[in-house]
């Protein structure tokens, strides 16, 4: 199991000799002979200003490598986890708190090298994870001198500075052909020179959220026009992103006025205008929207993924959860008569059922070669995609409609003198509707309909997220199957009538009305990734029209519309 330690009590020296560092290769030595003690490596990896998306190539593969993680900010422990989902939970790298020692307080920059020293002994690769970029504003110079004074390997990964991020993510570029200088003053430090600063060059400000009022005044009285344009964006590349424009004459109303709290980058020069039409991340179609994904956890991640490339801060509450059927007799055997040749066809209706029959053959000790011969039907691109994982490429996709009557649609009939066998292997869950097994017995072939999974209701969520979904806390619903709308119902209650309800398609609409819920957003397509366009497209056409008719940029939890807007398909 990963655990995450505070600095203060982890004694990483005393166990680290026991463990073989990965990749590390095995020798054969005589009797009393001393193997040398093997190097520790640490590698100090930027990890930027907060967006995840923002790490480097070299970052990723570090961390995939790594034995042990030092992080600095809280939010390290879960990036490290979501970036290593594919990782067993036993496989994972030791995380350690080198923000915080166990009295709660911040780690001086000697007691953080410390922590690193001790993590490399024994041979250990450890990654020191830092915020921005290891070497700008950070104490990677002192933590990586104390590496190289304890002799351990040494590699520095930069990264995204918040000092250029934050205002590219707020539309404001640092230089234009107009504006070539830029100094960056870090406030609240030392007694700082203003007058040092009143030509037009641009301004970056760090640390200025409290002193912003003594710093405008300082550079008006320097000599900068009191009308010079100003921004202050909080919390800069994440989806609580906030920017405030002023000016010089103004900001420090303004700051006191919106209540504006670190951590904060403050740009200060003409630049800031350019955020009027280069605004470009805080205007993303979904931007802010908590967006709820009643949904199997495990399958959320492709959709989740998509909905935040829109702007959107996505809540997983698992509805249903895939158990083993209760009788697993019958996948047995069917398995067997796979492997024996009975049929001629296995249609695959889900990622699920690709899941359980993998886990079935890899139980029996089986590989994709026990395939050879059989023809594979899929109902999907994403059930194809789970097939191509296994090494194995469908035979059969739908043309049009990816659903079960679309792949009945293009399903060939029986033919008892091209077909040298009429049986079909269709491996479902057990609520599965009767569509594509009907239509294949109707085209002559003879079914074996095997309950490969349950689907049951998983426990209630939280009291937070029942009373959020109640309330209207959420700004929209995303329902991927009838059966996510009847379970989030059943576990934790109807959507406010604020909220919108987004459906993959025609059923699960129909199931969410029956449910006395309004659909606002129909899918083109029954896919995840459809739903989170068509999603995204309602959010533009709204802001569009808030817009249009003056009124601010809301989301949909921040108001009360009398009543419901009409359903729209895909928009």
């Amino acid at each position: 199991m990963t655990t995450v330690t505070t600095a203060a009590t982890a004694d990483l020296g005393a166990t680290a000799p026991a463990a073989t560092p990965r990749g590390a290769a095995g020798a054969t030595r005589s009797a009393g002979s001393t193997a040398p003690a093997s190097r520790g490596r640490v590698s100090f990896v930027g990890a930027g200003p907060g967006d995840p998306g923002l790490l480097t190539v070299r970052a990723v593969q570090l961390l995939r490598d790594a034995d042990v993680v030092v992080t600095e900010v809280a939010e390290h422990e879960a990036m490290v986890r979501e970036l290593l989902t594919d990782v067993a939970e036993d496989a994972l790298p030791e995380l350690l708190d080198g923000g915080f020692g166990e009295d709660g307080q911040p780690l001086t920059h000697a007691a953080r090298g410390k922590v690193v020293v001790k993590a490399a002994k024994g041979g250990r690769r450890v990654v020191r994870l830092m915020a921005g970029d290891p070497f700008l504003y950070a104490s990677g110079p002192e933590e990586a001198q104390a590496c190289v004074k304890a002799g351990l390997g040494l590699e520095i990964v930069p990264g995204v500075s918040s000092v250029s991020a934050v205002p590219a993510y707020a539309g404001i570029p640092l230089t234009t052909k107009t504006h070539r200088e830029v100094a960056v003053v870090t406030c609240g430090e030392s007694r700082i020179d203003w007058a040092r600063y009143a030509d037009d060059r641009t301004l970056v400000l760090l640390s200025a959220v409290g002193s912003i009022g003594e710093v405008a005044d300082a550079l008006v009285a320097a000599g900068r026009p009191a009308d010079t344009p100003v921004a202050m964006t909080r919390v800069g590349t994440t989806t609580e992103q906030d920017t405030l424009v002023s000016t010089l004459e103004h900001v420090a109303a303004d700051v006191r006025a919106a209540r504006v709290e670190p951590p904060a980058v403050t740009v200060v020069g003409d630049v800031v205008d350019l955020r009027q039409t280069l605004s470009w991340f805080e205007t993303k179609p979904l931007f802010g929207w908590r967006v709820l994904l009643p949904r199997t956890k495990d399958q959320a991640g492709p959709l989740v993924a998509r909905l935040r490339g829109y702007g959107a801060v996505p809540e997983e509450v698992p509805t249903i959860s895939v158990e083993p059927p209760r009788n697993p007799q019958q996948m047995d055997k069917a398995v067997r008569g796979l492997v024996e040749g009975r049929y001629e066809w296995i249609a695959f209706t889900s990622v699920n059922a690709v899941k359980a029959v993998r886990e079935k053959f890899e139980e029996y000790g089986l590989d994709a070669r026990a395939f050879s011969g059989l023809k594979i039907a899929a109902v999907g691109d994403k059930t194809a995609d789970a097939i191509a994982a296994w090494g194995l490429r469908p035979d059969l996709l739908p043309s049009g409609e990816q659903s079960a009557a679309g792949l009945l649609a293009d399903w060939p009939p029986y033919d008892d003198v091209l077909d040298p066998i009429n049986r079909v292997f269709l491996p479902r869950a057990d609520i599965a509707t009767e569509t594509l097994l009907a239509g294949l017995v109707e085209l002559g072939w003879e079914c074996d309909d095997v309950t490969a999974y349950r689907t049951v209701r998983a426990a209630p969520p939280p009291a937070p997220t029942r009373d959020a979904i109640k309330s209207g806390k959420f700004d929209a619903v995303v329902f991927t199957s009838s059966s996510t709308v009847r379970n989030l119902v059943g576990i934790a209650g109807k959507p406010h009538p604020s909220t919108i309800i987004a459906a993959i398609g025609p059923a699960t609409a129909k199931t969410a009305e029956e449910h006395g819920l309004r659909v606002d957003v129909l899918a083109a397509a029954p896919s995840g990734d459809e739903l989170a366009d068509a999603l995204a497209d309602f959010g533009a056409v709204r802001r569009a029209e808030l817009l249009e008719s003056g009124q601010p940029v809301t989301k949909p939890s921040e108001r009360r519309p009398a009543a419901r807007r009409k359903a729209t398909s895909g928009s």
